[in-house]
């Protein structure tokens, strides 16, 4: 009796077994490119549950080797985000130069001054739910740059606008964002 329990174990032991060698060896495919190594890593950074609409990574891929620029509004955030790019399969190195912004109270309550102008006015509301807005707002000892995505130019120039009314801002609002898929000029 004992035999037979033991086998059985031992069976469910080893059909456990291969289902997790079977499960590991359908894990997604290493990217092989660097654009699918830039894809994979952006969608890692994106993924990290402390990055927000405070900071800005950019990624770019040559041979594998990862570089990283932008700038974090904590100092962990940085260390935290290249141990996550490291660890991202196909990267076969990083060369990190992420800012950390000051820490500054001052900063903070600019950021979030500029948060509420930007996402309550109705051109932009739609952005306020999202857990990351396509719109950073990157603030460095008072001064104001937005960095992003946003669907058109009038969304472009109302959060220029509403950032540089937000008040408390040293110097005007550098507004870098970008319009994703701009309208094709026509031809007179």
């Amino acid at each position: 009796m004992k035999s037979k329990m033991l086998g059985q174990v031992l069976t469910a032991v080893l059909l456990l077994n291969g289902a997790a060698f079977a499960a590991v060896k359908q894990s997604p495919a290493v990217p092989k490119t660097d654009a699918e190594i830039a894809a994979r890593v952006t969608h890692e950074i994106a993924m990290y549950p402390l990055y927000s609409m405070w900071d800005i990574v950019n990624v770019q891929v040559a041979d594998g080797r990862v570089s990283l620029s932008g700038a974090v509004d904590k100092p962990f955030k940085k260390d935290e985000i290249e141990s996550i790019v490291r660890e991202t399969p196909g990267v076969a190195g990083v060369d990190s130069q992420i800012k950390v912004l000051p820490l500054s109270p001052q900063d903070d309550q600019l950021r979030l001054r500029i948060a509420r102008a930007i996402f309550s006015d109705p051109a932009l509301s739609a952005f306020a739910g999202l857990a990351v807005p396509p719109i950073h707002i990157i603030v460095e000892n008072g001064h104001v740059t937005l960095t992003g995505v946003v669907d058109s130019e009038l969304q472009k120039t109302v959060a220029g606008m509403r950032a540089s009314t937000a008040g408390m801002s040293f110097g005007p609002v550098v507004n870098n964002l970008v319009v994703a898929d701009p309208p094709a000029k026509k031809k007179a």
